[in-house]
Order: structure tokens, then C-alpha cells, then sequence
């Protein structure tokens, strides 16, 4: 049985990994078990009969990791490409380079696919809905498929790049976090005035005198009670006893008894 690894190990090893990376997840190891399950493919192929080094390969491959799974896919590749270059002389460097790395690449991974993308794709799509535009729907559904089609040949990539892809993104990691993380900032930003819709409808009067809050505020700054808004609830989501299901409903009940009272 030939032990060079072919696209379509990888591809098996792919697969495993978008559909299984997750599914053992547990504090004590978290996809520990996901990783070990992707490898089998490739263990199978490179140890055949040696069944110790396969149960020694195992163990390893089975040991604690955590990363974007959107990530992990280069991680797993490199260590496709390790460990067909050395065998089972390859088990100290592969956990090193495992434990090394899914820190890296969970940095870069969660600020794009945890932030930046949802945060970009997902404010125009849920814009675009608002308005009634099935064009909303069609860029949240395209921009996962896109992602789907990435994660899958990640894993292509890691290995026929090995340590050259770690070597030429290292001096890039850190430009790259901060510049989706300004991206998405930005975006968000820019998005306050058209989704979120807070006036002061009440009117102050006395006598012959009537003055209206709202076109006062917005002499002074345009849009000041949505900036307002989403600066308070970004403070508050900060605070420990705080997430983002008590902001919702905080919102209902502060949207509810403003409206009952006549001022916005």
C-alpha cells in the first residue's frame, strides 16, 4: 500500500474536519476529539499494520486543541505534511506545532470570522432585509458558502505550503487582526443611523414657547440618541453580570415605556 498522501486523503481528511471538528467538544479537551477523528484517514495510511505506533499517534493526535475552526484546517494539513515527510519520528514535533499554532491562527481566525464578517456581511445583509431586498438573503447565504468552500480547502493549502504559510504570515498576524478589527468598527459605525431609529418626539412647551428636542439634538449632533444608544449598551455588555440576551431585553422594556410616556 502506497503511503504518499493524495488529494483525496486530504479531501478525506477535509470533510472529517468540517463535519466533525466540533462534534466531541468537552472542557477537558475541547476538539481534541474532532482533530483525532480528522487524522484517522491519514494514520490509517501512514502506519498500516504498526498497530503501537498508530494507538502512540493516536494519543497525540487526540491530545487537548482549540482553534477557529474555520482555521483549523492549515494546522491539519501542516501536520498531514510532517508527518508524511518523517513518520512517527514526527510525534514530539506535531504536538509542538499544534499547540503552537492554534493560538495564532485562533487570534486571526476569530477576528475574521468571528467579527469581521458578521459584523461587514452580516449588517448589510440584515440592511438590506429590513428594507425588504431578497438580495439580503442572498449575500448571507453566498458569504457562507464562500467561507464553506475556504474551510474545505484549507487543509490543501496548509499542506503544500507546510511551513512557508506560518513563515510568511507570522510578520502579518498582528496588521492583520487590527485591520479587520478597524474594518468592522468602522462599518458598525457606519451603520448606527440607518438601522437604528430612536427620536425624541416629545416637545417642550411653555407658554407661547415650543421647543423641539429632537431637531435641537440633531443641530448639535446628527444622530446623537442612536450613538448614545449603542455606546450605553456597549459599556453595559462589558460588565460581568451583562450579556447580550439582557441587553435585548432591556431595550424591549425601555423602548416600551418611552412610547407609553409619549417621549420617543
Amino acid at each position: 500500500m502506497s503511503t504518499k498522501i493524495n488529494q483525496k486523503d486530504l479531501d478525506k481528511v477535509s470533510i472529517n474536519w468540517l463535519y466533525g471538528s466540533q462534534l466531541s467538544w468537552n472542557y477537558e479537551r475541547m476538539m481534541g476529539g474532532g482533530y483525532l477523528y480528522s487524522m484517522l484517514p491519514i494514520i490509517e495510511k501512514l502506519y498500516g499494520d504498526d498497530e503501537e505506533t498508530k494507538i502512540a499517534m493516536m494519543n497525540m493526535q487526540s491530545q487537548f486543541f482549540n482553534t477557529t475552526p474555520h482555521m483549523g484546517g492549515f494546522i491539519l494539513g501542516i501536520d498531514i505534511a510532517t508527518e508524511e515527510a518523517e513518520g512517527k519520528q514526527s510525534k514530539d514535533t506535531v504536538s509542538s506545532l499544534k499547540t503552537g499554532l492554534m493560538g495564532s491562527f485562533a487570534g486571526v481566525g476569530d477576528t475574521i470570522f468571528g467579527v469581521l464578517f458578521p459584523t461587514v456581511f452580516g449588517s448589510v445583509a440584515s440592511y438590506l432585509a429590513l428594507q425588504g431586498n431578497a438580495i439580503g438573503v442572498a449575500v448571507w447565504v453566498l458569504v457562507n458558502l464562500a467561507i464553506l468552500v475556504f474551510r474545505f480547502f484549507s487543509v490543501r493549502i496548509g499542506y503544500t505550503q507546510g511551513v512557508k504559510l506560518v513563515t510568511s504570515m507570522s510578520g502579518h498576524l498582528n496588521a492583520l487582526t487590527n485591520a479587520a478589527t478597524l474594518l468592522g468598527v468602522t462599518v458598525i459605525g457606519a451603520m448606527i443611523p440607518s438601522v437604528i431609529n430612536a427620536q425624541i418626539t416629545w416637545t417642550f412647551k411653555t407658554g407661547d414657547v415650543e421647543l423641539n428636542l429632537q431637531e435641537t439634538l440633531d443641530q448639535i449632533m446628527p444622530m446623537m440618541i442612536p450613538a448614545l444608544l449603542v455606546g450605553v449598551i456597549y459599556w453595559l455588555l462589558g460588565k460581568k453580570y451583562f450579556n447580550s440576551t439582557r441587553a435585548i431585553l432591556a431595550i424591549m422594556v425601555l423602548s416600551i415605556l418611552l412610547r407609553v410616556f409619549g417621549i420617543m
